[in-house]
């Protein structure tokens, strides 16, 4: 029960009110402060002396045992059993507060449900969920979690991903579908056959990163460590120096109480805890400090076009007619050609066919055409969709020149053209491209609103398309026609020009340039090990306004860490060893002053929790964005 907690610090409250409304003459013999600075004290001494034996170092904790046993030898003991309470307290105060930051793992562990209903001798029974199987089938019936990642064999269901992707609306899914653990089964029923378990699934993968991302220090935090090593030694001579000058043992005890270093030690654990629950929440997994402070003097953003500014799936734009055919008499027969192809342009054309609800009979004799495009008969009619060499065997016509135009005017904006032919006659062009996701330019404006200096657009594709989707995205800067080894040389060259490279990509083709920039981003990491395992972060859903909130996140933490450090730690310990050593604070006032200090470090950092991007333009981007389609 979480109360416990509240009874040791309580009941030395209790004994130091009493010692200090019945004074030193309680007609009981001994002064009532003996008792909470006994028990007090000698928690304090255990838990030190543990920590010092298991770490096999000076601790700060040692400054503390001097103060209780400095005020116990002059009699103090009100004074040592304060001390000893503010310790006690403040401790406990922290761990209130940083539970609070844990909580995103506590979340997440909470998702697993205990059982599974499992398939064995042709029934469905309940299983403990750590004695499922990998290949088992598992029935998940409406309003339930989902207790393993698999693929849906039957049925059909409205699973709520929020918790792995972030995504608050629910998606419909159906045979051969994939699922995850922790997320929750709406509607609808079904049976998946179990590809992962337990710490192997994606909500394991998660609980995991995250609980390694709290041991992952950054440089901040290994300064802290370094910093509270040599303190001990130090405060330690000061101390004999306050002794040697002024011979008051009670100011040497006030510069130990309030020269502890916990607020420096706390100064940047509590803030990347924080940082990195708040993200975990929202589907963003960050690998501890070194990528939270990495990612938080970003000056450069290396954007992969395809899959990350774009949305990796080609789509009719424009449809043009020639001759006297009409608009959905070109996609139709351009369906017909392309429905037995399986190349990424005929699944745009047959998605769109869909879309104005065409049906598309088979073709007959159809055959693909290397380096042209495909080509069917269909009811004694010669039907060719193919690129520009389609148009070498057609006749000098008109409709050629119309054509001709309509190739040059759409190839100028980076879109693919595809000419549809029917006997020979060019009767329609289609044009196809990787469309800009909606919220892209509001995502770029975000960035740059966060202090990036520089957002790079590379791509493998031609120069026309690049400077037609960097230009959409507002983005000024991109590198076209490279190869994935020229990308690496690209980021490495920023690099060397002494930028702090961040590079999104989808963190499987883009692999090895995650690898090698600071800070190497995934997109749609959901289900995807290699994502989740290569990339310093990883957005477990396909949504790109995660980066402006991760980069601004991570910025805000530095700053945290930097005010925790400098405000509350450093500057708090200067000016109050000089008042101690001064004789203007005593021992008790030493301990307040001292616990307050780290109590505001543990706030401080408490408020990365509450972070997110305020004034999005990528969150309005959508209703601004102008459709390209003129379909």
């Amino acid at each position: 029960m979480k109360y416990r907690k509240f009874f040791f610090p309580g009941i030395l409250l209790f004994f130091i009110i009493a010692a200090a409304l019945s004074g030193r003459e309680n007609g009981l013999g001994f002064n009532l402060a003996v008792i909470p600075l006994i028990l007090g004290g000698g928690f304090i001494t255990w838990s030190t002396l543990v920590t010092m034996i298991e770490k096999r170092k000076i601790t700060a904790g040692l400054l503390i045992i001097f103060a209780l046993i400095g005020t116990t030898y002059v009699g103090e003991y009100l004074a040592g059993a304060i001390v000893a309470f503010m310790m006690v307290a403040g401790e406990f105060l922290e761990d209130i507060t940083l539970d609070r930051t844990r909580d995103a793992v506590r979340e997440l562990i909470q998702l697993s449900p205990d059982t599974a209903w499992v398939r064995r001798h042709e029934e469905y029974i309940s299983v403990p969920l750590e004695e499922v199987l990998v290949g088992e089938k598992v029935l998940v019936k409406p309003g339930e979690r989902i207790p393993v990642d698999g693929v849906i064999l039957s049925g059909q269901a409205v699973i709520n991903e929020a918790s792995i992707t972030g995504e608050s609306l629910p998606r419909e899914k159906t045979s051969g579908a994939k699922v995850f653990a922790g997320t929750i089964n709406q509607s609808g029923a079904f049976e998946l056959q179990t590809e992962k378990i337990g710490s192997q699934t994606t909500l394991g993968k998660i609980i995991q990163v995250v609980y390694e991302a709290q041991e992952n220090k950054g440089s901040t935090q290994r300064t802290a460590d370094q910093f509270a090593k040599y303190f001990t030694p130090v405060i330690l001579g000061i101390c004999a120096l306050v002794w040697l000058f002024t011979q008051d043992l009670l100011r040497v005890m006030s510069v130990l109480v309030i020269a502890c270093p916990c607020a420096l030690v706390l100064a940047t654990p509590t803030a990347v805890v924080a940082s990195i629950g708040n993200a975990a929440k929202r589907g963003a997994l960050i690998k501890g400090g070194i990528t939270l402070e990495s990612a938080g003097r970003v000056t450069a953003v290396c954007l992969d076009k395809t899959g990350t500014l774009t949305s990796g799936h080609p789509q009719v734009i424009e449809l043009q007619t020639f001759a006297s055919y009409t608009q959905e008499e070109v996609l139709f027969t351009a369906a017909l050609a392309e429905k037995r192809s399986e190349h990424p342009l005929a699944e745009a054309i047959m998605k769109e066919a869909g879309r104005k609800k065409l049906s598309v009979p088979e073709p007959e004799e159809f055959q693909a055409v290397f380096g042209r495009g495909v080509y069917c008969q269909y009811e004694g009619a010669a039907i060719e969709v193919g690129n520009r060499r389609s148009l070498e065997q057609v006749a000098d016509t008109g409709n050629k020149a119309a054509a001709q135009a309509f190739l040059d005017r759409q190839e100028e904006q980076g879109r693919t053209v595809l000419l549809v032919l029917k006997n020979g006659e060019v009767v329609g062009g289609i044009a196809i491209a990787d469309t800009l996701r909606e919220q892209a330019p509001g995502v770029v404006e975000d960035v740059r609103k966060s202090g990036v200096e520089r957002i790079i657009m590379l791509t493998g594709d031609n120069e026309k398309s690049a400077a037609a989707i960097s230009r959409q995205a507002g983005i000024s800067e991109y590198q076209a026609n490279l190869l994935p080894e020229e990308k690496l040389e690209f980021i490495r060259s920023l690099q060397q020009a002494g930028e702090v490279v961040a590079m999104v990509g989808d963190g499987i083709n883009d692999a090895p340039a995650l690898t090698l920039a600071d800070v190497g981003i995934a997109m749609g990491a959901a289900g995807a090990d290699v994502a989740i395992e290569s990339a310093d972060m990883a957005f477990m859903a396909d949504d790109l306004r995660m980066l402006p909130f991760t980069l601004g996140l991570s910025r805000r933490a530095l700053k945290i860490i930097k005010q925790n450090i400098w405000v509350f730690a450093v500057g708090v310990n200067l000016v109050g060893i000089t008042l101690a050593t001064s004789g203007f604070l005593s021992p008790i006032a030493a301990a307040v002053v001292h616990n307050v200090a780290s109590l505001f470090v543990v706030l401080n950092s408490a408020r990365m929790l509450t972070y997110k991007l305020d004034n999005s333009a990528s969150e309005t981007s959508s209703l601004s964005q102008p459709a390209e389609s003129a379909l």
